[in-house]
This record gives structure tokens, C-alpha cells and sequence, in this order.
């Protein structure tokens, strides 16, 4: 077998705000594998400032791995442990070199069978702005739209507000995810008035690493809590236990590309649900590569809640792709 990479930046149509800043561009590697006449290919979804894998060497890695590509996939697991997004897009490749075409988990999803019911994502912004985008998912046909908040809490309360005002709880679903905006007294208040709007869940209202501040939120909170952020970079099996066990919290948010790919949402989720803790996928800004692949996994695990993937609309040079969405479903043609 063989193997090489190229580096990719998707550009976004419109900037995409969270509370850690905006964002223009998104920066990815491509992974391809070739065996014979036959090849597979992966995202290597690298999150600039976000990822723990965010590290000089991170190119040298991807290098080391085309070399050394015929090793064994457990040596290769083992070396990658702490390059969750390399391992991931090695993955997607093997899973693509199997199956070909763009096919990576073969289901009733990939013959057109089947859809992924998502969650419409609303982007940081003015009020307006975001009035915006919640007009056009409500006509789309979504319930269940997920905010980002954390840069203007009383102009973001306020529209969240007049939403359910128009949509109870029962018509419309609504989640918010703070990206670790908030202090430990914020939150506490905010989760408070969150409960208040029957919010379905928050995530990660306080930074990560407040492992104690986080179970104290998750202990006492009127508003369930969902851990995002918080799963980066716990690599080893033992720890996610732990961590699990310290927080337990009532949901957590699987990004492969963050987490170490399908192997490691594998792991994230048979802990969960041996503790009774709901979980969702959820892309994290991939090209129409690496989101295929997430979506046909994503369909494999059966979930129940709505999911957090993308359209792959956001950028002005993604792929072509398969998937379209039909309401809120996610389907793949």
C-alpha cells in the first residue's frame, strides 16, 4: 500500500461566528491510500486552536504515517493516540479503500433508504443576523435548532425569549451551546434562566478542565448538560471513564474528527449509555469528505436524538457530494 496527503483551506461564504472568534477559512488535510488500482480517501479535520493534535509536528506525523502506511492498524492506533484527526482521516481511508466510490459504512442510508434527523445550526451574530437564520431553518422544516451563545447573553436571552413565545417546547426544540463562555456564577444564572425557556440542553457553559466546577453545574443544574469541549484530549480509555464517572453529566457531544474518529466515538458511547448519559454526533466543520463519512457512521449507531451534522453548505470550494437534506433529514443520494 501506499500513501500521501495534501493540505486544503475551505473558504466559508459568510463568516461563521462563535465565541471564540470569527471564522474565514478552514484549514484541512486529505489522506489518500492506494492499493493497486484502488484507493480510499479521508479528512484529516484538523480544528486550528481547538484540537489537541493543534501541534507543530502535526505535518511530520501525516508524513510519518504515508511511510509507514503498511504497518499493522494497532501499531498505527497506538502511534496516533494523541493525532486524533490523522488517525480519524486514516480511518475514513480504510473504510473508502474497502468500499469504494464514496461509500464507507454500506447501510439502508447510503442505498437511499434511510436519513439522520438534525438538529439547525445557528450561527453567532447580531440579533438580526440570527433572526435571520432561524426564519430560514423554521421554513425549512426544522425542530430542533441549536444556538450558539456566549457573546451577548441578554440580546441572545432576549431571542430565545420571543421563540418560545411563538413555539412551546413541544413544537420547537431548542439547544445552545456556550463554548465555554461563561464563569462559574454566569452559568449558574444562565442555567437557571435556561430552565426557565425549557431549553433542552447547554453545552459546555464553562471552559474545559473545570472538572469541579463542571460537577458541581452538572449536579445541581435545572438545565441539562451536555460536554463538548471537555472530551478533547482524553485519549485513554481508563480516563474517559473517569471523567464520566467525576462529571456525569446528562449528555456528550461526539466530534470524530476531535475525539479520535469512529474508534473513539465507539468508546465514548458504550460508556455513555452503560451510564445512562445521551450523546449526539456532531461535525465539526469538515469538508463534504469527512462529513459523508461521519453521516454514514453516524447512521450506523442508530441514534435517537437529532443529530449535530452539517449540510456542507457553509464553504465556496467544498466537494461535490451525495448528501442533501430533505426537511430536516439528513439523506444521502
Amino acid at each position: 500500500m501506499e500513501a500521501t496527503y495534501r493540505n486544503y483551506i475551505l473558504n466559508f461564504k459568510r463568516p461563521g461566528g462563535t465565541s471564540r472568534g470569527i471564522l474565514h477559512t478552514k484549514e484541512t488535510f486529505f489522506l489518500e491510500i492506494s492499493d493497486g488500482e484502488r484507493k480510499g480517501i479521508g479528512e484529516c479535520g484538523l480544528f486550528r486552536g481547538l484540537s489537541c493534535d493543534d501541534v507543530p509536528d502535526y505535518e511530520e506525523k501525516l508524513a510519518w504515517l504515508c511511510e509507514n502506511i503498511s504497518q499493522n492498524s494497532d501499531f498505527l492506533k497506538k502511534e496516533l493516540l494523541a493525532y486524533p484527526s490523522i488517525w480519524f482521516g486514516y480511518e475514513q481511508a480504510v473504510q473508502n479503500l474497502k468500499f469504494g466510490g464514496d461509500l464507507y459504512f454500506p447501510s439502508a442510508f447510503t442505498e437511499s433508504k434511510g436519513s439522520i434527523k438534525i438538529n439547525g445550526l445557528i450561527w453567532m451574530g447580531d440579533a438580526d443576523f440570527m433572526k435571520e437564520q432561524i426564519a430560514e431553518k423554521l421554513d425549512l422544516g426544522f425542530d430542533c435548532i441549536k444556538l450558539k451563545i456566549g457573546v451577548d447573553w441578554p440580546a441572545e436571552k432576549e431571542i430565545i425569549k420571543n421563540l418560545r413565545k411563538e413555539f412551546s417546547e413541544n413544537q420547537l426544540e431548542l439547544r445552545v451551546d456556550a463554548n465555554g463562555a461563561f464563569s462559574l456564577d454566569e452559568a449558574k444564572t444562565v442555567l437557571n434562566e435556561l430552565s426557565e425557556l425549557k431549553i433542552h440542553s447547554i453545552e459546555q457553559p464553562v471552559k474545559a478542565g473545570n472538572l469541579a466546577q463542571m460537577r458541581e453545574l452538572c449536579a445541581l443544574t435545572p438545565t441539562p448538560i451536555a460536554l463538548d469541549e471537555e472530551l478533547i484530549g482524553v485519549v485513554d480509555f481508563q480516563k474517559k471513564k473517569e471523567l464520566l464517572n467525576e462529571i456525569v453529566p446528562q449528555y456528550i457531544i461526539l466530534k470524530p474528527s476531535l475525539i479520535g474518529g469512529f474508534f473513539g466515538c465507539d468508546e465514548w458511547i458504550s460508556l455513555a449509555e452503560d451510564r445512562n448519559i445521551g450523546w449526539w454526533i456532531t461535525s465539526a466543520l469538515e469538508s463534504n469528505i469527512g462529513l459523508n463519512a461521519i453521516a454514514q457512521y453516524t447512521f450506523t449507531k442508530n441514534p435517537i436524538l437529532p443529530q449535530g451534522l452539517g449540510t456542507g453548505g457553509l464553504f465556496t470550494n467544498n466537494f461535490e457530494t451525495g448528501l442533501y437534506l430533505s426537511g430536516d433529514q439528513l439523506k444521502k443520494a
